[in-house]
């Protein structure tokens, strides 16, 4: 029988899975930064990671559960990049923590591109456990934000600051996906002036809107 080369040999030690499901991740994660989620397939992600395609579905159920992993841990990074930022503070504004929530979703491109994609495709193609996994996940980093922006500042409740923090979230990925078109409407929007307004400076936009919200938020609680 021929023997297999490593890179398609399958991983049998519970260590060996741990790093070839890494590497698969890994793969992944460097082919959305350079291309955007929308354009990777299984089969890129594969060849990156140097093994067969039916050899990445005995670690992962599909090319979107890869994705959903992600953007599990890109919520985590978030609120320990929040945390950072907020440090020990606890006399700022409904504003600064508006300011700081964006320029920290901001500092994630896989994040803001995964935002739009996981509830529009990737928890639709995966299984209800993987599904349960990315929620709870997300959720505990919710939680984590929300504690860290209500210690922060006083004016806003816990449950306010969730509210800012969840439609942050949700802007934050519409606005990703409108201020990085694909390479054929970028052109177009640069050669037809009527369509200048399609044009959006993604941080301006994202701040602004969220620190309109903050205000009426602090307006709110009085």
């Amino acid at each position: 029988m021929t023997k297999l080369p490593p890179h398609v040999q399958r991983a049998r030690r519970p260590e060996h899975k741990e790093l070839r499901l890494a590497a698969i991740v890994d793969s992944a994660r460097s082919l959305a930064l350079e291309k955007g989620v929308r354009a990777v397939t299984l089969t890129d992600i594969a060849a990156r990671a140097g093994i067969n395609k039916s050899a990445v579905l005995r670690y992962v159920e599909t090319r979107e559960d890869i994705y959903l992993r992600l953007t599990a841990e890109c919520w985590s990074r978030w609120a320990a990049a929040l945390r950072e930022a907020l440090g020990k503070r606890t006399d700022g504004t409904a504003d600064e923590l508006a300011t700081q929530l964006c320029r920290t979703v901001v500092d994630q491109p896989l994040l803001c591109d995964l935002l739009a994609h996981a509830p529009l495709h990737l928890e639709r193609h995966v299984s209800a456990d993987a599904v349960l996994a990315y929620k709870l996940a997300a959720l505990a980093a919710l939680d984590d934000m929300t504690t860290t922006g209500a210690r922060f500042q006083p004016v806003l409740e816990d449950g306010e600051v969730r509210e800012l923090i969840s439609t942050t979230s949700l802007l934050a990925g519409a606005l990703w996906q409108i201020s990085n078109p694909p390479e054929a409407l970028a052109r177009l929007y640069a050669e037809e002036p009527r369509l200048a307004h399609a044009v959006v400076d993604f941080l301006p936009r994202l701040t602004g809107a969220a620190r309109t919200m903050a205000a009426g938020l602090a307006v709110r609680a009085g």
